[in-house]
């Protein structure tokens, strides 16, 4: 079943999916953070290079199955199946949107 998600995460998760650094950074606002793996990722450019960093490092896809609000975020989970460790896995991705775009990213298993 597809899920309806907003315009700005379906375009970061067809980012992802094309393995786009510049088109992730994209879609966060200009100083967005995005903790991910316990690591802290503050601005387009340390986002851009998170993005760029996984990509190289490991082949996955994500495929986004349900989304729900818990307060001022919007918690979508994504099935993960890749070369990496624990793959295939369930992540929650935790945005929070500003203005059309996304202001902060925790990815969480």
């Amino acid at each position: 079943m597809a899920i309806q998600l907003p315009r700005i995460i379906s375009e970061y998760f067809a980012a992802d999916k094309a393995g786009g650094a510049d088109a992730v950074a994209h879609c966060f606002t200009e100083h967005a953070v995005v903790r991910d793996e316990g690591n802290i990722y503050a601005g387009r450019d340390a986002i851009r290079q998170w993005k760029a960093d996984s990509t190289q490092k490991y082949t996955y896809t994500a495929e986004p199955f349900s989304i729900a609000r818990d307060g001022d975020r919007l918690v979508v989970t994504s099935r993960l199946v890749g070369d990496f460790p624990g793959s295939p896995i369930d992540l929650r991705y935790l945005f929070v949107l500003e203005d059309e775009k996304i202001g902060a990213l925790e990815i969480i298993p």
